[in-house]
């Protein structure tokens, strides 16, 4: 480690902001909490202004590191104990007079406060509790702190940090025990998991206690997230959306962040990846999250052992339609939202908007085009009235080339025409006149 002594403020904050650009579980706000007149701030639901660094990573918020020291040897870590790099940390103060200074000039709208394990994991959140509990009672601040949880501190600690910020995050790292065992032997999946359930329960007692007493304290508001590293220990997608389907199952979670795997250290326990960091992987897994949040998915329907890895060149949603065209092609004016939902090119509101449309007239393809469907997915999966949109065939090569190419069917991409499927035809539409069934 290299320290330095009688740094400026200034100096820190470069320092400790670099420090935290890695860790992508930085969420808008989710809460709402008007000020009361005394304070300074409020929060918004509606979220919470984003920028992002030279390299392409989301910032939202004041975002920085408490301390880059750290006790642990983290072998994907820029702050591993190992490495040497110039160490730097704030006092409580420090932290209080940036974040208000930094509101006060209407730069951020909120603090997102993480750090490095100094000393020990009891020692580290103590010194956070202290820096909100002093936002909150000394400064009046009132608007939206997101504080992470340091594995293995004391639950009593979680506890007064979670009466204290609108929303909390444990990182999980990796997704797989063994990846966690051999890149950062320090964690377990135990003190990783022991405050996430500690947050849930809490969060779902203080439900109870807001129905009793309106002006209860209000515990973890905004919920908890968390993020797992991409590409770092040679797990699957299978392996990763699974774990991401138990956490919002088992614990509740709020959000789940996937972070391509970045090397900042040279070790013979990690990839090379010659390649730069898998950013696509990562957005398909981002693709796939949706679908378990928004779409009544299921991590085994969109992967499994046999096929463990999403197809890089196609979304998830249109992968799995391709490989279930036994759903297809879905009539429009009849089928129910979450047959809908999983049409390509359909999204969550606009399923909404078909359900609520179609009681009043039938809808066709022009009307579907201003609720807004994507047309140049759907049109091999639907029908209106019976009818598609195109001279098109439900054969799995025929739509992986439709939409890999993104246009229309060249055919007839200038004139909509319709015809009437028919009951004889064996899996694809006959060339020619209409045939009515």
């Amino acid at each position: 480690m290299i320290y330095q002594e009688n740094m400026t403020i200034e100096e820190k904050l470069s320092i400790l902001a670099d420090a935290a650009k890695y860790d992508v579980a930085c969420t808008s706000s989710g809460v709402n909490r008007n000020g009361d007149g005394t304070g300074i701030g409020n929060s918004m639901a509606s979220g919470i202004c984003h920028s992002f660094s030279g390299d392409g990573r989301c910032i939202s918020l004041l975002k920085i590191l408490y301390t880059n020291e750290c006790v642990f040897d983290c072998k994907y870590c820029v702050n591993r104990r190992s490495n040497d790099v110039v160490r730097a940390s704030f006092t409580p103060e420090e932290v209080c007079r940036l974040t208000i200074q930094f509101y006060r000039r209407n730069y951020i709208e909120g603090l997102f406060l993480s750090s490095g394990v100094k000393g020990s994991p009891d020692a580290t959140m103590e010194a956070l509790c202290e820096t909100v509990r002093l936002l909150r009672q000394k400064y009046h601040f009132q608007g939206y702190i997101h504080l992470k949880a340091i594995p293995g501190a004391s639950p009593e600690l979680i506890e007064q940090a979670g009466c204290l910020a609108d929303r909390m995050s444990v990182n999980m790292e990796l997704p797989t025990a063994e990846g966690l065992k051999r890149l950062a032997p320090h964690k377990s999946r135990q003190t990783i998991l022991r405050p996430m359930k500690q947050i849930q329960l809490r969060r779902e007692e203080n439900k109870n206690e807001l129905v009793l007493y309106r002006h209860a304290p209000r515990f973890v508001p905004a919920g908890q997230s968390t993020q797992m590293i991409i590409g770092a220990a040679g797990e699957s997608d299978f392996q990763i959306v699974s774990m991401a389907e138990a956490l919002y199952k088992g614990y509740s979670l709020k959000r789940v962040f996937y972070s391509a795997f970045v090397p900042v250290n040279e070790d013979k326990e990690l990839p090379s990846l010659p390649g730069g960091p898998p950013l696509l992987r990562e957005h398909r897994l981002y693709q796939a999250d949706w679908l378990l949040r928004f779409y009544g998915f299921q991590a085994s329907e969109l992967l499994s052992e046999k096929r463990p890895n999403f197809n890089l060149l196609l979304d998830p949603k249109c992968d799995w339609a391709l490989g279930h065209l036994e759903h297809f092609p879905v009539e429009i004016n009849q089928a129910d939202f979450y047959s809908l939902v999983r049409v390509p090119g359909i999204g969550d509101k606009s399923a909404r908007r078909i359900v609520q449309a179609r009681r009043h007239h039938s809808l066709d393809f022009p009307d579907l085009k201003k609720i807004g469907v994507v047309l140049k997915r759907a049109l091999y999966f639907i029908t209106c009235s019976g009818k598609m949109m195109y001279h098109t065939r439900l054969e799995e090569d025929y739509i992986l080339r439709g939409l890999m190419d993104g246009k229309m069917p060249k055919s007839r991409q200038e004139e909509i025409t319709y015809r009437q499927m028919s009951l004889f035809e064996d899996g694809f539409l006959q060339k020619g006149g209409t045939a009515n069934g």
